[in-house]
């Protein structure tokens, strides 16, 4: 993949320019939940400091809420026989920031760091922060732990800020990316791709593999001619993802909102007919489903009639497309309260343990979720009481 120099890549491409530095720190946090970019980073990483011949000797991913601190510590200042360079990653920092003082436990990351191992290198992993696109605009709570985690180990670590990636950053990412692989990405068709996903970088790489195979296929190549550059174009993206995965999804759901079942019915064998792995894609089908219903309950709780302002409740990477706003919008509008709504939240969650299950037909799972999903629910004196027993 190509390394474009964007505003939202930059923090990452300062970091790793300099972990193959002298410049490299002893230890690093990296702060954010934007999974393509700590991607990007444990890539590059292990590329320079891991290298294949002695990564299972010099890697080690640890989890602060499996092992303390203090062990951790231990073993980053305990020199390698095997490798003359050891990398930890470690998660679930925010396990230091739960409830007491935790003293002891920052004393000795002080302690450490003040005299740190200069062959060896701590990544703090600190995905429980959501880091917006605009600073300006981060959730209060996750401006507390940003700052917290600066106070307390920002004099010895770098902080690496893995943001979400902002729209215009993503489009180019993919025609820079597109143009690696000698493909040619028309500039519509980028900004549909990536307007459709909510630039979530995550499924905009795995739909962009998708694409970049299709139109590199030897039938397609043979059918371009010896001098022709494949090219990605908006009617490839309309059929290969969004025809599959967003348009007939909100069809489905505007179906279930309208208590249609036979239509709902005929929308789920069509969406499970276009995708790739049949009612083997049905986990990720569920996973969409209960995206849009939540979606559908901030929307009803927030009384939000105007698509201009279903981007000040809906978080990004939490949107839909636009091209869905108004639908969606008139899809949660049919619903008078809440309960229906996180009533068809419990029941996606059933369908998605049934099918955890390994059941013998998935179809049928899908297909009683489904009806249920688009009928009234019949009152039960026993269905809280139910619900509350599952939880």
């Amino acid at each position: 993949m190509s390394k474009p120099s964007l505003r939202s890549f930059a923090s990452t491409d300062r970091f790793l320019a300099e972990i193959a530095t002298p410049a490299l720190r002893p230890g690093y946090v990296l702060l954010g939940d934007e999974v393509f970019l700590y991607q990007r980073c444990r890539t590059g990483v292990l590329a320079t400091l891991a290298p294949a011949d002695t990564r299972d000797f010099c890697l080690h991913d640890l989890d602060l809420a499996e092992t303390s601190i203090f062990d951790v510590l231990d073993l980053a200042q305990t020199p390698s026989l095997m490798a003359p360079f050891q990398v930890f990653f470690v998660r679930n920092l925010k396990t230091l920031y739960g409830r007491g003082s935790k003293k002891e436990e920052f004393a000795a990351i002080d302690a450490y760091f003040r005299s740190p191992n200069p062959q060896a290198v701590i990544l703090f992993v600190a995905d429980h922060l959501h880091i917006p696109t605009d600073l300006r605009r981060m959730d209060m709570q996750d401006k507390e732990r940003y700052d917290r985690i600066r106070e307390t180990l920002g004099d010895w670590c770098s902080l690496v800020e893995l943001a979400r990636v902002d729209e215009p950053d993503a489009v180019r990412w993919l025609t820079e990316a597109a143009l690696t692989r000698s493909v040619a990405f028309d500039p519509d068709a980028a900004r549909e791709l990536v307007d459709a996903l909510g630039a979530d970088m995550m499924l905009i790489a795995s739909e962009f593999e998708k694409l970049a195979l299709y139109v590199t296929a030897p039938e397609i190549l043979k059918s371009l001619g010896p001098e022709a550059r494949p090219r990605i174009t908006l009617g490839d993206v309309e059929t290969m993802v969004l025809a599959a995965k967003q348009r007939s999804l909100y069809e489905l759901t505007d179906a279930i909102s309208l208590r249609d079942r036979p239509r709902a019915l005929l929308l789920l064998h069509g969406l499970l007919n276009a995708s790739d792995g049949g009612e083997d894609s049905s986990i990720g089908h569920l996973y969409m489903l209960a995206r849009t219903f939540r979606q559908m309950l901030i929307i009803h709780e927030k009384n939000v009639r105007d698509s201009r302002a279903i981007w000040g409740v809906l978080w990004q990477g939490f949107r839909m497309p636009p091209f869905a706003a108004e639908d969606l919008i008139r899809q949660a509008r049919r619903y008078k309260s809440r309960a229906p709504l996180t009533r068809a939240l419990r029941l996606i969650a059933r369908a998605d343990l049934e099918l955890r299950s390994s059941p013998a037909n998935k179809l049928l799972v899908l297909e009683r979720l489904i009806l249920a999903l688009a009928t009234d629910p019949t009152p039960s004196p026993y269905e809280a009481t139910q619900f509350a027993m599952e939880l």
